[in-house]
């Protein structure tokens, strides 16, 4: 079986146009293999006759594998490198022997974006993608398997023999939401994603939230903030759709509230317009609804941007991935009290700081301007008065 690209590790074979016994002439297609890719042809090295395959069709085969053998003249055994033997395999990256008898070959893999006898490689036959389709399985469920083929890939019977082992565990199904999520932080790692992160003061957003009557979660903050930043440059939440980048109309900013098994997105509209004590009533009543899981169609998708707060988990950084339709994903950490020092007093005083990320599209955005927003919000953060 000849490397029939780079990142092609195996081939299943379509159709034997020819059979044993058959004369053929040089470069002659003799058998049709199928990648996931395109159908190929493996041609003969010289003229010949077939005196064997060692292949059926609708099997895959990895790279390096022997598909048949010629006879052929001496003459043609020397010219096309055969050492002077009388057997040649039917394959591109053509080898002889001393005698028929000997049928062992190293696979011939060469450009594998993969060392071979990797685990979990993510080639995939189409005889395996017929399989996957069947049982409704995605690329990201081979993840945990050791493929046992050429480069790693996963074979048949390594998926046969990973299913027949899940019946040893116990299983429950999975929800709608979570295979909702699932689906969507699938699509969303399709693209190149990165983060950057920096410290933010909380001490004023605490100071400000404690003189308030109906007291704001610190997630409105960074939304509110978040808004206003995006309302003086919108250029950074634009989405890349082929050669174009799509701008949003209006600064709509959603936010991550826990729900049963899931995570949901409530968005509030025109974040970037409205003061955060009018904003204050509605992101209260979307995180009630978010929680009971009744959010009205109005309150979702569309956003822009997300906010999400790990810190309620007492996480102090994280790398959180922004929805497939969203280009940012800003991520605030739990406060933890750190000495800084105090250039008046001279001395170190305890102040409150957190961690502040932000993922983000790298095909839209570069680091420097990514860090450009982050240095913004945490700007606005240490002002919540105007926020």
């Amino acid at each position: 079986m000849p490397q029939l690209g780079e990142s092609i590790a195996e081939a299943t074979i379509v159709n034997l146009p020819f059979k044993v016994g058959d004369e053929v002439e040089a470069d002659q297609d003799v058998i049709e293999v199928e990648t996931n890719k395109a159908t190929l042809g493996v041609t003969t090295p010289c003229r010949g006759k077939i005196i064997e395959f060692l292949v059926e069709p609708q099997q895959s085969y990895p790279v390096g594998y022997v598909l048949g053998y010629l006879e052929v003249s001496e003459e043609d055994a020397v010219r096309v490198g055969a050492n002077g033997g009388t057997v040649v395999e039917t394959n591109a990256d053509t080898q002889g022997y001393d005698a028929p008898s000997s049928r062992t070959i190293l696979p011939t893999i060469h450009g594998l974006p993969v060392p071979a006898h990797l685990g979990g490689g993510g080639y995939i036959s189409p005889r395996m993608k017929a399989r996957m389709n069947e049982l409704g399985l995605q690329a990201a469920d081979l993840a945990g398997v050791a493929g046992s083929g050429a480069g790693g890939r996963v074979t048949i019977e390594d998926l046969e023999g990973f299913l027949s082992r899940l019946d040893e565990h116990k299983q429950t199904s999975a929800s709608p939401m979570r295979i909702a999520v699932a689906d969507a932080m699938r699509r969303s790692w399709t693209r190149p994603l990165a983060t950057v992160g920096r410290p933010v003061l909380l001490d004023m957003l605490l100071n400000h939230r404690r003189k308030q009557t109906i007291k704001p979660g610190p997630t409105l903050y960074a939304v509110r903030a978040l808004a206003i930043a995006l309302s003086e440059t919108s250029a950074p939440a634009g989405r890349l759709i082929g050669g174009k980048i799509v701008h949003p109309k209006a600064v709509d900013v959603g936010f991550a509230v826990e729900a049963e098994d899931g995570v949901l997105v409530p968005v509030l509209r025109n974040a970037g317009a409205a003061p955060m004590a009018e904003l204050l009533p509605r992101y209260d009543e979307l995180v009630e609804l978010a929680r009971q899981r009744r959010l009205p169609p109005s309150a979702q998708g569309g956003s822009i941007a997300t906010v999400t707060n790990f810190g309620t988990f007492g996480l102090t950084w994280a790398t959180p991935i922004p929805l497939p339709e969203q280009t940012l994903l800003l991520g605030l950490g739990a406060g933890k009290v750190m000495p800084s020092w105090d250039k008046e007093k001279e001395a170190f005083v305890p102040v409150t700081e957190a961690g502040l990320t932000l993922a983000f599209d790298h095909r839209v955005l570069d680091g420097g301007a990514a860090g450009r927003l982050l240095a913004r919000v945490a700007e606005l953060l240490q002002s919540p008065e105007k926020l």
